[in-house]
């Protein structure tokens, strides 16, 4: 299997590319716009046809390529049946499994970070990795204060239904802020120290206090977003 975990520095964004071989059809996952080049010549040098491509949910931080990617390589653009995105291709629902090639994606509806949240369960027959988006982070998990986010919807996500996977399942985050590139829901649940130990009651109030400021890029992001990165 191809995987490639590419990495927007102005906004801490992964993005992911897979596909089951050299000359095949792939997916990405989470790509940001400014890197639009960058993901069509590592599909270019790996000899692949972009098919799919997939946000995890409206982002807040950064503006997406869905739209580019789609008008570059006739890819379908997906995202979770509950988006407000008007211009995506499909939109998938929960449990839903897509398959590019071989590459076999469980979709997952995990609202909290934001209500159109979906995570994608790689290989979900024994579920080798998982996409997260923005909900569970490496050592955190997303902000739950805007886009409908909900700190017990968060909570409730997390534990009920990514922490279920085995604990060798490696997770890998919409974003990293400090260097991390992957983890596991075992490491998850024993070191997050937003879970690790806490109750639902304690883990909402944790988030109900965090005092975040709003992303610098949300009121143009949102928007764009809303369009699939196009004006």
């Amino acid at each position: 299997m191809i995987f490639r975990q590419l990495f927007d520095a102005a906004s801490s964004t992964y993005t992911y590319i897979l596909a089951s071989g050299r000359g095949r059809e792939a997916l990405i996952i989470d790509p940001v716009k400014e890197q639009l080049e960058q993901y069509l010549t590592v599909i270019r040098d790996l000899d692949l046809k972009l098919v799919t491509a997939i946000d995890t949910h409206t982002h807040a931080d950064h503006i997406t390529a869905l739209g580019d990617l789609r008008d570059r390589t006739g890819c379908v653009t997906r995202m979770g049946e509950f988006t407000r995105a008007q211009c995506v291709s499909v939109r998938v629902r929960d449990d839903e499994v897509i398959d590019v090639d071989g590459i076999r994606l469980r979709a997952v509806y995990t609202p909290g970070h934001t209500d159109d949240s979906f995570s994608f369960v790689l290989a979900p027959e024994r579920a080798r990795a998982v996409f997260t988006g923005d909900v569970l982070l490496i050592r955190g998990s997303g902000r739950t204060d805007f886009q409908g986010g909900d700190p017990g919807k968060s909570w409730d996500s997390i534990v009920h239904r990514l922490f279920v996977l085995d604990d060798d399942t490696r997770v890998y985050p919409g974003h990293d802020y400090k260097g991390w590139i992957v983890s596991s829901i075992g490491e998850e649940k024993r070191a997050n120290p937003r879970l690790a130990g806490r109750s639902r009651a304690e883990y909402i109030a944790i988030m109900q206090n965090l005092n975040l400021p709003n992303p610098r890029l949300m009121d143009v992001a949102v928007p764009a977003n809303l369009a699939c990165g196009q004006p």
